[in-house]
């Protein structure tokens, strides 16, 4: 739920100004995961002759370590102010430098500069620290760490780390004298219970960087400048950064906070870690039954993302952006799926015959990846003729449900990283369930542990309120019912229409979109309502929820998606002439039901919205009574990635006329990589 990155040049000079930035834009690229606090660590100037009384006992220079509470902008103020104050020369060139920078959501502790990243080992800086997960054993680790006489300064778990270093630091060079910093990482990993990805940047190893990771996404960058590398995916990344040549060096939570620098990357995997000194990379494989690590060889990737991608363009918010790019992305999505009057999902085609074969399929994912399954679970029961459940990752491993080895458990999550949800797919994997993963992370930790998958190729999404990810997500698992139900005659006409539809649904899209003024409209009249229903139901029931989702959200107004069925099991005692209820009832099976909603809804003088099918209006209101949303009509099942749109849009203008912020919604972050 935080964002970590850090710097490294060498052999190639760069000011510290130009440092201060790449730091700052890097967290600036990373902000969605966390921005109620956040710090950076550089070097400051070498001691000089004349104060070598005074100096550090260590042969590095000390670190400057800036922290502030609130978003990068604060911190980037405040660290202007403080270079000022301290009379710090930005001017100064570095031929090798190391900084590290983190972005905070806090979970232990309130967001404060002293509960801010990089934490440290306390007095000189010895060794500094940015985390992003949490560490489950601290509580035990900061007890035995104060009886050996360490004081704690702040509320984190991560304080413990860089503390620990230094004390194994001190015990090992007493006893054996030298030890290297991948020694100590390594010994600090071996005492870590959690999930985390770390960096650590100490004055002891001038100029040297250490990142590992258990369970958290961390990225390599690697950027050659004498531009020989580009376009060699295969180097592997030893023998490619050994060859002393001027280079630059990354370490980021996400991909998107490195492609302005590079395209040349390397996932981190799990116990790995990742030392970088005299601009070479080493990459060890931690065992905990094992006193060394073994030396690991990796091949770097070639990123295929655009900086354009990460960047606002003509549009005042990323969210506004991200909605805008739904054709765009759907696109992009069916890409070379789509052949023949059939579906080839190429990350599937080994497994399909195990999946037709189980007992059921489980869906499992949190928030709106759990509304989008939701969406998909009635075609999928349909054209695959095989039972399909619903489980909230959370709710799953509270609950310890059943999982069977003759089960198919379909994980859904964007970014691949969330907490809930990987520690559900252990659960699976530990119950013998063929595990698949639909993500939008290539290289994610879900991608990697899944069996099999499909990636969704919505492209970056940086606002934190899902959108684009939604509906390409909703058509991944079309396409997946497709493929599991080809081998059914049956079904043979359905699909052919389904396809037919998913080939028009980009345009279909583009057309709904022209609602935005009217969605602009319709969200200045709700604008100092307290509350908003949303019912739906079939298809559009997990449209109802996720519509209510996007409200609540970012305009920060309570508002509930309710299944229509439902209704007079409770929720009519709310109705009045007062409260906005929007009704979903475009056409499908449930059609007249919901006609029937709306003039029971009238009955009772609700202000009522009702979104329809073109041409309804009269057959859904025949009184006139009621403000209506007309949308395309498609193929039933791809239904809801038409009626979600306008719902988006309304999200998004009601957040921006009640005057908050539509990216960074209050106490949310994107990818939640905490329970």
């Amino acid at each position: 739920m935080c964002g970590i990155f850090a710097y490294l040049n060498y052999n190639v000079s760069r000011e510290r100004r130009y440092i201060l930035e790449v730091l700052f834009n890097g967290l600036r690229r990373l902000e969605y995961r966390g921005y109620d606090s956040s710090g950076i660590a550089l070097d400051a100037d070498l001691p000089s002759c004349a104060s070598s009384a005074a100096a550090p006992a260590y042969a590095g220079a000390p670190p400057l370590v800036f922290r502030q509470e609130g978003k990068i902008e604060s911190l980037v103020r405040s660290v202007y102010s403080e270079v000022d104050e301290k009379d710090v020369n930005l001017d100064t060139a570095f031929n090798v430098h190391a900084g590290i920078a983190h972005t905070r959501w806090a979970t232990h502790g309130v967001p404060a500069p002293r509960n801010s990243h990089p934490q440290s080992s306390g007095a000189g800086d010895e060794f500094l620290v940015v985390h992003n997960g949490i560490i489950t054993n601290y509580e035990v680790l900061k007890e035995t760490l104060i009886r050996h006489g360490f004081t704690f300064e702040s509320d984190t778990d991560t304080e413990v780390i860089p503390k620990l270093a230094k004390f194994v630091f001190d015990k090992a060079h007493d006893e054996e004298g030298d030890v290297t910093f991948s020694q100590v990482v390594m010994e600090v990993m071996r005492q870590l219970e959690g999930a985390y990805a770390l960096i650590f940047k100490s004055p002891r190893y001038p100029n040297e960087l250490i990142a590992c990771k258990r369970g958290s996404t961390l990225i390599l960058g690697v950027n050659e400048l004498s531009g020989q590398s580009s376009g060699k995916p295969f180097h592997d990344v030893k023998a490619l950064t050994t060859n002393g040549k001027p280079k630059e060096l990354f370490f980021s939570s996400d991909l998107c906070a490195i492609v302005e620098h590079t395209k040349n990357y390397l996932a981190i995997e799990d116990n790995e870690i990742v030392h970088i000194k005299d601009g070479s990379v080493s990459i060890l494989k931690f065992d905990h039954d094992k006193e060394k690590p073994a030396s690991v060889q990796r091949a770097l990737s070639v990123l295929e993302m655009e900086v354009e991608q990460i960047k606002k363009g003509s549009y005042d918010h990323f969210m506004q952006k991200e909605i805008y790019e739904q054709p765009h992305s759907l696109t992009t999505t069916m890409r070379g799926r789509l052949k023949d009057s059939g579906v080839l999902l190429g990350g599937l085609k080994e497994h399909l015959k195990t999946i037709r074969r189980s007992r059921r399929v489980v869906f499992i994912g949190c928030g709106t990846s759990y509304n989008a399954a939701l969406a998909a679970r009635p075609f999928v029961e349909e054209l695959a003729g095989i039972p399909v459940t619903m489980e909230v990752a959370s709710d799953l491993l509270d609950r310890q449900g059943p999982i069977y080895r003759e089960d198919t458990a379909v994980f859904v999550s964007q970014s691949g990283e969330t907490a809930d949800t990987l520690l559900a797919l252990d659960y699976a994997l530990e119950n013998g369930a063929l595990c698949v993963g639909i993500t939008n992370t290539v290289g994610s930790t879900l991608s990697r542990r899944t069996h099999c998958g499909v990636h969704i190729n919505a492209g970056c999404e940086i606002g934190v309120a899902s959108t684009k990810a939604y509906t390409s997500q909703i058509v991944v698992m079309a396409m997946l019912a497709l493929a599991i139900g080809s081998d059914l005659i049956s079904t043979q006409a359905r699909r052919g229409a389904i396809i037919s539809g998913l080939s028009s649904l980009p345009s279909n899209v583009g057309e709904v979109l022209k609602l935005d003024a009217e969605m602009k409209e319709l969200a200045s009249s709700l604008i100092d309502s307290e509350s908003l229903l949303v019912f739906g139901r079939g298809y559009n029931y997990a449209t109802a929820l996720e519509g209510a989702l996007k409200v609540k959200e970012v305009a920060l107004m309570h508002s509930e998606g309710m299944l229509a069925g439902e209704m007079k099991h409770g929720p009519l005692a709310l109705v009045d002439e007062n409260l906005p209820i929007i009704v979903i009832a475009t056409r499908d099976a449930c059609f007249s039901k919901q006609q029937s909603v709306i003039q029971q809804l009238l009955s009772r003088k609700g202000r009522l919205i009702v979104m329809c099918s073109k041409g309804d209006a009269s057959a859904v209101c025949p009184s006139g009574s009621c403000r209506i949303i007309e949308v395309p009509e498609v193929a039933d099942c791809l239904q809801p990635v038409i009626n979600i749109i306008p719902l988006q849009l309304l999200a998004y203008h009601l957040t921006v006329l009640r005057g908050f912020d539509v990216d960074q919604p209050r106490n949310l972050a994107k990818s939640v990589t905490t329970q």
